[in-house]
């Protein structure tokens, strides 16, 4: 696996409620945001399943990825990048 492969943000589109459960979404943190753009990196790596919401986020030098309700995301560690909320975001972390 190349370093490009390891600060490429994997989302899983409408992952079934089983595997949420194993994961132990449901208790994770809370984290919410309104309509905004700015600028992130990640100091660890962070899951997250977004409860509402609709992003486009861009790592630095790479391509925008969409993330919507009901996705299941991972970022990577040490990746520095843009959020653009389109919609208002409420999701589970950890």
């Amino acid at each position: 696996m190349s370093t490009n492969d390891l600060m490429k943000i994997k989302v899983e589109h409408q992952p079934n409620s089983e595997y949420l459960q194993q994961l132990g979404v449901s208790n994770w943190s809370i984290w919410t945001k309104e309509v905004s753009e700015f600028p992130w990196t990640y100091d660890q790596s962070e899951t997250c399943y977004l409860l509402a919401g609709d992003v486009i986020v861009t790592p630095d030098g790479g391509e925008p990825e969409t993330i919507r309700k009901g996705d299941l995301v991972t970022f990577p560690k040490g990746m520095s990048c843009t959020w653009k909320i389109l919609a208002d975001v409420r999701k589970h972390y950890h």
